[in-house]
């Protein structure tokens, strides 16, 4: 099994470096750059969570089962931010994001990267 979902896992792929790395580059970028933040944050939240959806569907890895809904839910939080309906606080913001994925990728170290599929 583990080699057929390595195999399809997109995260070793050259398109990991437009749907993951970019939107990354974008966010950071965004931090700094306020008046962009929503065009900024909002597809590259929205890029990586399908990415990160497609991923966890194709190949079951791991994190991507967390990842895909948080930065899905990360662009709409944008969204509703940009129209004064939510609070935004970047650094806050930011933080939870990042937290959350970087267990979501440790969890991988005791569970293993993919889940194995029915």
């Amino acid at each position: 099994m583990r080699e057929s979902c390595a195999r399809n896992d997109l995260v070793g792929t050259n398109i990991a470096w437009t749907v993951w790395y970019l939107p990354g580059v974008l966010l950071a970028v965004g931090f700094f750059w306020s008046e962009a933040r929503v065009w900024l944050w909002t597809p590259a939240l929205a890029v990586a969570g399908v990415a990160c959806v497609v991923n966890a569907a194709r190949c079951g890895r791991l994190h991507c089962y967390a990842t895909g809904p948080l930065c899905l839910l990360g662009a709409a939080y944008v969204l509703l931010a940009e129209f004064h309906l939510v609070p935004m606080n970047p650094v806050r913001f930011l933080f939870v994001l990042v937290g959350a994925g970087t267990i979501a990728h440790l969890a991988e170290v005791s569970l293993g990267k993919y889940v194995k599929k029915a």
